[in-house]
């Protein structure tokens, strides 16, 4: 993957929802078939060759080490993480595919949430327990703001499923997923009162 994306097809190329399901499947349980990849995507396997095929053509994923026999494919992600960010330079095309892949990502993250949330009852004591779904309020200035991004994201790289594999991890263990943004808070607009004349909206 690369970082600081810049080129407007690749990243076009990665807001697919069904190629970010497949990276995603890739990133967390390692090497698979587009077989495999498929049934986590929805699709059929020659769909899900398709996508691989074009997430390896602008760098996303790779050929794995053959297992077994070798007669099936084998995909993995490249090892550099996936970073993006609206620059002040940035030409119109540029920025749209940025933004269009930066939606693409919440709508995602919002979704796996979503699914979470739909069965945590599900989930044992433990489980509901140690889940949580925070939005906080903080007053802060950019430099502290970046500061705070650094200190989380070092927090937990020691358990990131690219670092601690099934063997490191204590048993019980299950992925589980970090979400958190950081961002100045935009002003809401101000769409004003509505009117109390009902009678003129009849």
């Amino acid at each position: 993957m690369s970082e600081g994306l810049s080129d407007p097809k690749a990243m076009r190329a990665l807001a697919h929802p069904a190629r970010l399901m497949i990276l995603s499947r890739l990133g967390v349980e390692g090497s698979a078939t587009a077989t495999e990849v498929a049934e986590i995507a929805g699709i059929t396997p020659s769909a899900a060759s398709y996508h691989l095929r074009m997430l390896a053509k602008y760098g996303f994923v790779e050929d794995a080490p053959p297992r077994g026999d070798g007669r099936e494919r084998l995909w993995k992600t490249v090892d550099t993480p996936i970073s993006v960010g609206v620059l002040p330079g940035d030409q119109p095309e540029v920025r749209d595919a940025k933004v269009s892949l930066m939606l693409a990502f919440r709508r995602e993250a919002n979704e796996e949430a979503d699914r979470a949330l739909a069965r945590v009852e599900t989930e044992s004591a433990e489980w509901r327990d140690a889940t949580r779904f925070n939005r906080t309020r903080i007053r802060v200035d950019a430099e502290e703001l970046s500061r705070l991004n650094e200190s989380i994201e070092k927090l937990i790289e020691p358990y990131l499923t690219t670092v601690r594999d099934e063997k490191a991890a204590p048993s019980g263990a299950r992925v589980a997923e970090v979400q958190f943004n950081l961002f100045p808070v935009a002003k809401r607009p101000v769409h004003g009162l509505p009117t109390e004349d009902h009678d003129a909206a009849r």
